[in-house]
């Protein structure tokens, strides 16, 4: 049997591109068990960034980008881990704010995404039962 490790999002219209904003993706906490669900980035390098392949319930591939925007230490203002080249995906899915998106990853750190609309659930989105809820509508359904 493979483990997954599973987190959602409940999307902001910021992530969405609602608001009509620019934006550099979506934010992601500097919560330890938020981090350890994407691959490890080094901090010493200016702005690292990795590309992970993402499959939806059609085994469509989609390419995010993961960066953690450290130029703070380097002489600019960021400090913060965004999830960006989204914006196909969400568009695709005609994805709004209030809808919630679930990445997990599995033991051979293969990645997939789905999602569920707030009026109803638009793919097979399994109830994971109790959520650990955190900043950002970030949470940790299992680990």
């Amino acid at each position: 049997m493979t483990n997954r490790y599973k987190i959602s999002k409940i999307l902001s219209a910021n992530d969405t591109g609602e608001t009509k904003a620019h934006q550099a993706g979506i934010l992601i906490p500097k919560e330890e068990r938020i981090l350890r669900f994407f691959p490890r980035l080094d901090s010493k390098e200016k702005n690292p960034r990795t590309i992970l392949i993402v499959r939806d319930s059609l085994s469509n591939k989609w390419k995010f980008n993961f960066i953690y925007y450290n130029n703070k230490f380097f002489g600019g203002t960021r400090n913060e881990y965004r999830l960006t080249g989204m914006t196909g995906y969400i568009k695709s899915n005609n994805l709004k704010a209030g809808d919630e998106i679930f990445l997990e990853k599995d033991d051979e750190n293969r990645y997939f995404i789905s999602y569920q609309k707030t009026e109803g659930i638009s793919e097979e989105t399994p109830d994971y039962g109790t959520r650990l809820k955190l900043g950002n509508k970030w949470k940790i359904i299992s680990f």
